[in-house]
């Protein structure tokens, strides 16, 4: 697959824009070039008061909008080192944590960041911090907190922060989000040892769904493994810019012919970090589809322990596929025994260097990023979540729902309601 190279303009840490119009000039200029091109072009040719009318104005934009918002997010980033270095320095531990699509970003980071860091790095989920303290955070020392959202007024979000105020003094807080007004940015500056970097306000999606935001905190997040951290993180995210330009330029009518398909389901296959990029995907046809695409995501090695029982012949299975040698071997074995099993109607498959033999049917669709190792897979979570929000977004227009707003009784939104935050006697 060939590359559309575009960057965008560099975003200072106060909020000023700073002029760098490079390859991709502002999201203006990028949207417009996108105009040109099939099924992404027709939606984006009515003006924007009629793409918001018709229901997918705002989640097209915040999902084409991604490669100029990756690089002005690793713009940010050098700005903030010493920052980040002094909530860094000794800590024994660092927990990612947040709720639903936050939660994922930070298993997307999590084990690069040990990797880079050299201290265990784990994603915990909101709800377990509030309902399981003392089994999920580090027993002892002082370790770094990193809060994940794009509102950053969700009610687990607060009570976290909260409770760890009272009752884990030793515990450092870095909060990355999408909303400088929200509660994450608004209410605790002031607490020492507490760190706030908010992303530009374009990436705090408009849309019940999180898509650009999503892959802007993974690379936030991810900024604090680079190496010299995070001036190391503007090195890698030029190339996935330019693999998600191509991407939207030249692939995105074949991922809307796979969305187009007769399926019923569709499971989601990663190993590593991108089964954090897998599990978001999955989120997304889910939440954009109002549950009427049943989705399952897991392991390839974890498929075999029962959930394979869900692969139906009418499946969509979505495969990414993993740029190192080993890993990819046995990716590769779990789906030529999919294969031999008659199991999934078609495949959509990303990933570096993808052998034809992994899409021979006419309707499958390879999405390839170029010869490997070029993106190793802690980069490729990001175009996973790209291409995953392509499909859920031509399936959902397909079957008739707003992907702004597709959840038309309300049974989610796009900040979770409050609820009661049960509060714990004493420290814990």
């Amino acid at each position: 697959m060939s590359s559309t190279a575009r960057r965008s303009r560099e975003r200072g840490a106060n909020g000023s824009t700073k002029s760098d119009p490079g390859e991709f000039g502002s999201v203006e200029d990028w949207l417009a070039s996108l105009r040109s091109t099939g099924r992404i072009g027709a939606l984006l040719a009515p003006t924007r008061e009629d793409q918001i009318a018709r229901g997918y104005g705002h989640t097209l934009r915040e999902i084409c909008q991604q490669p100029v918002t990756w690089l002005e997010t690793a713009a940010l980033l050098p700005e903030r080192r010493g920052s980040l270095e002094r909530a860094l320095d000794r800590v024994g531990a660092v927990v990612l944590t947040g709720s639903g699509s936050s939660l994922y970003a930070g298993e997307c980071v999590a084990p690069s960041l040990q990797e880079g860091l050299r201290v265990p790095v784990t994603a915990v989920p909101g709800g377990l911090i509030l309902t399981h303290p003392t089994s999920c955070l580090p027993p002892s020392g002082p370790y770094l907190v990193v809060s994940l959202a794009r509102s950053g007024n969700s009610p687990e979000s607060r009570g976290v922060v909260d409770w760890l105020a009272e009752n884990q003094p030793q515990a450092r807080h870095l909060f990355i989000t999408c909303n400088r007004h929200g509660a994450l940015s608004t209410s605790y500056g002031s607490r020492p040892g507490t760190l706030t970097i908010v992303l530009d306000e374009k990436t705090d999606d408009k849309s019940l769904v999180m898509t650009s935001s999503f892959t802007n905190l993974v690379l936030a997040a991810r900024g604090l493994g680079a190496e010299p951290a995070p001036a190391g993180i503007q090195r890698s995210v030029l190339p996935l810019a330019r693999a998600a330009g191509g991407i939207l330029r030249e692939r995105a009518d074949d991922v809307a012919a796979a969305a187009s398909g007769d399926f019923g389901s569709a499971v989601f296959l990663g190993s590593g970090c991108r089964l954090g990029s897998a599990r978001e995907a999955a989120l997304k046809m889910l939440e954009m589809n109002a549950g009427e695409v049943w989705t399952l995501s897991e392991s390839y090695l974890g498929l075999r322990h029962g959930p394979m029982s869900a692969v139906r012949p009418d499946t969509l299975v979505v495969a990414f596929l993993s740029s190192d040698p080993i890993v990819r071997a046995y990716e590769v074995d779990l789906l030529r025994e999919l294969r031999r099993k008659g199991l999934g109607a078609r495949r959509l498959i990303v990933g570096s260097d993808v052998p034809g033999e992994l899409a021979a049917s006419p309707e499958d669709v390879a999405v390839d990023c170029g010869k490997a190792p070029a993106l190793a897979d802690e980069d490729l979570t990001v175009i996973d979540a790209l291409v995953g929000q392509l499909l859920a977004f031509f399936r959902c227009v397909a079957a008739g729902f707003r992907p702004d707003s597709p959840s038309e009784q309300g049974v989610i939104t796009r900040v979770v309601s409050d609820f009661e935050i049960h509060r714990r006697d004493g420290a814990v």
